[in-house]
């Protein structure tokens, strides 16, 4: 398969890299204004790589029909603009693969579901929890459950500097806040496995940190999501760690701190072979980040 980048520059697009790379397809173009993007050396030399949208249009455009085809546009850049970066593609031929969050309103996932009729192409949204083992087991074990409503504590905080709040990250209209940036994946696992949505509370709101709960179909959950470093726990800080999360299940801790870095790889594999997780698998996670921005 011919892959195209749009966004290598960012934080994610090694992961794509390397999964494109280790599966045996190719990577013909990628897109980013940075140029930073010596990272491509390392995976793809031979890579047409452009700064403006213009070029990389065009080079996509010129390639129908020949051996470079691009048949899947990987998606890695800044949140906002995700919705737009997949109706390009797909209006040019290809599939996606989009990071997270997938978009930032659930009325963005309704017009996709337009453009991919439109255009006869599929987009598919990297919602790597769902592959990982711990999670996996984690699910078969609660749909054998008696339990009928199961409590959580979810708990996450990852140091981030000054630096994030004059970055698009730190903009609400741009990253969504930290439950759409930091937090969406969590929220799609829980709904994965503990059922849809019901009610969604705020109890903070703010740049650095952000709190609430969450009523799913059959669990009662607690979150709270930070960047604030001075809230990691000293065994954190005493272990040298700038991240920590913490998950309890009916006052157990579940554990999924290893096995992540094969995950991408993992979601390549699902979508190439006809398992990708589509439109409609992010709107719960999505419906209950847009519901926290309206509750501030």
């Amino acid at each position: 398969m011919n892959f195209a980048i749009i966004g290598v520059g960012g934080y994610i697009a090694p992961r794509h890299l390397e999964a494109i790379k280790d599966m045996g397809h190719n990577l013909v173009a990628a897109y980013d204004l940075n140029d930073s993007v010596g990272i491509m050396d390392r995976y793809f030399p031979e890579c047409h790589f452009y700064t403006d949208m213009e070029r990389f249009e065009a080079y996509v455009d010129s390639v129908k029909g020949t051996s470079q085809e691009v048949q899947y546009i990987a998606i890695c850049s800044p949140n906002y603009m995700h919705a737009p970066h997949i109706k390009f593609a797909l209006s040019h031929g290809a599939h996606v693969i989009c990071e997270k969050p997938l978009v930032l309103n659930v009325s963005d996932i309704d017009e996709l579901a337009k453009y991919e009729q439109k255009y006869n192409r599929r987009v598919y949204t990297v919602l790597q929890l769902r592959v990982h083992d711990a999670i996996l087991n984690l699910k078969n074990k609660v749909e054998t459950s008696t339990v009928a409503t199961h409590k959580i504590e979810l708990d996450y905080m990852t140091s981030r500097g000054a630096w994030y709040h004059e970055s698009w990250k730190g903009d609400t209209r741009k990253s969504g806040g930290l439950s759409t940036n930091i937090g969406v994946h969590f929220f799609d696992m829980l709904t994965w496995i503990f059922g849809e949505p019901e009610a969604v509370t705020v109890v903070d709101y703010s740049p650095s940190l952000e709190s609430g709960t969450l009523k799913l179909k059959k669990a009662d959950v607690k979150w709270s999501l930070t960047i604030d470093r001075s809230r990691l726990p000293v065994s954190a800080v005493d272990s040298g760690k700038t991240t920590f999360r913490s998950i309890k299940i009916d006052g157990e801790e579940f554990e999924f701190s290893e096995g992540f870095t094969e995950l991408h790889k993992r979601v390549y594999k699902d979508i190439l072979e006809g398992r990708g997780y589509g439109l409609d698998a992010a709107r719960p996670a999505i419906k209950i980040v847009e519901q926290i921005r309206a509750s501030r």
